[in-house]
């Protein structure tokens, strides 16, 4: 019974903060919400007995890529303007790509609900005497290490992509020149002040950047 009411409590959270995430109007709080789906998410694995998942959901999603996702939001200049034409120029092929994907859903649930008793574990054998994270870890680094590799690739290229995209805006007088920063001496960085007890001390005048560099 407890059990049950969990699983509704939790359920509903979940999609309460789901909905949050695309109808918040402030990025930060769009984050938050999502970091608060991943939870629950996290909290509805262990309900029914994957902790193997509920822990990787919330160390992974939830320590690194939510909280990535916040700092990039807070830092980054993002020109709203043009984020909400972008997203009224896609609105159809998204709404396209959601209807697809709800048919898709649709479809398994009715093979779901229609399967014969005893399917499921056809589908899924339980194996004997092995905890889920033992199973799915010997499935992971045995059968589908290539597919694993495959998709660690796949998240490195998407990094690299983010980096790229965040920088190319940059102007190229902001990169500094380690060659002329090398071979600077002494007197080009140093300054000597005589200063007199009790009085101020007058600073030479600044130098350019190319000048210090």
């Amino acid at each position: 019974m407890i059990a049950n009411l969990a699983f509704y409590l939790f359920s509903f959270i979940l999609l309460a903060s789901a909905v949050m995430v695309v109808t918040s109007r402030n990025p930060v709080h769009a984050v938050l919400f999502l970091i608060l789906g991943f939870v629950n998410a996290a909290v509805l694995f262990l309900l029914t007995g994957a902790e193997f998942l509920a822990f990787i959901l919330a160390i992974v999603y939830v320590g690194a890529v939510a909280v990535i996702f916040l700092f990039v939001v807070m830092m980054l200049d993002v020109d709203f303007v043009k984020l909400n034409e972008g997203f009224q120029r896609y609105a159809p092929v998204g709404a396209l790509v959601a209807l697809i994907m709800f048919i898709e859903l649709v479809f398994i649930a009715g093979n779901w609900a229609i399967a014969p008793a005893g399917s499921a574990d056809r589908m899924f054998p339980t194996p004997e005497h092995l905890t889920s994270s033992v199973a799915l870890g010997s499935l992971i680094y045995t059968s589908y290490l290539p597919l694993f590799q495959l998709s660690g690739m796949v998240l490195l290229v998407a990094m690299i992509g983010a980096i790229v995209l965040t920088h190319r805006d940059r102007q190229r007088s902001l990169h500094q020149n380690l060659a002329a920063q090398h071979a600077r001496t002494p007197e080009q960085t140093l300054a000597m002040v005589p200063a007199k007890l009790g009085e101020g001390a007058s600073l030479p005048p600044k130098q350019t950047q190319k000048e210090t560099l």
